[in-house]
């Protein structure tokens, strides 16, 4: 059997990015800042892909301190509580004609875990000027916050609603091949054995 290839993400070319609709007329957009990733794959087969993504709750940015003060808070993400949103993936879909997979996994948000769908966009992979292999991908979906018990809201004087149910996930990952996972293993646990002499 081929052996699993482990990938790390490239901080500086990824992002994990969202919007929410704000008084029904419009989106509002925000990010996290801090995650990170543990994924693996035998060979370049993104299909048979491990993926175990965790986000900093606390990183969470919208581009106003008192919203995203509100979004840390009991409210929406409680963070002083659940530090941590992560994914885990569980049903990879084959590559199609347009290069997408759908992937399916478990998103824990506040304690709750639910699955979802995803569409995974493959790029390509290539060498990097440094001899670095990369592969990239865009990932999208949509997950209804209520779903996780995030129900805060707030009534319009002319009818409806501040803040929409449906929350749109878009994120560009950039990954790098950082060798086989066995090696890997071996060479971490050499590290550590020095370490506790």
């Amino acid at each position: 059997m081929t052996n699993q290839i482990k990938w790390s993400i490239d901080q500086a070319h990824s992002d994990i990015t969202f919007k929410i609709r704000h008084l029904m007329i419009a989106h509002v957009k925000g990010s996290f800042k801090t995650f990170d990733a543990n994924i693996y794959t035998y060979g370049q087969d993104f299909s048979t892909a491990e993926i175990d993504v965790w986000i900093d709750a606390s990183s969470i940015t919208t581009g106003d301190e008192k919203r995203d003060e509100h979004l840390k808070a009991m409210d929406f993400l409680d963070v002083q509580n659940h530090k941590q949103i992560s994914f885990v993936s569980s049903t990879i879909g084959k590559i199609d004609d347009e290069q997408k997979h759908e992937l399916w996994g478990e998103l824990t948000m506040v304690g709750i875990k639910q699955n979802i769908k995803l569409e995974v966009e493959f790029g390509g992979i290539v060498k990097d000027p440094w001899g670095n292999e990369r592969a990239g991908f865009s990932v999208s979906g949509k997950i209804k916050r209520a779903d996780w018990g995030l129900i805060w809201n707030s009534n319009l004087e002319a009818g409806g609603i501040m803040v929409g149910d449906d929350v749109h996930i878009s994120c560009e990952i950039e990954l790098t091949n950082v060798g086989f996972k066995d090696l890997i293993m071996e060479l971490e646990n050499s590290v550590n054995d020095r370490q506790s002499l």
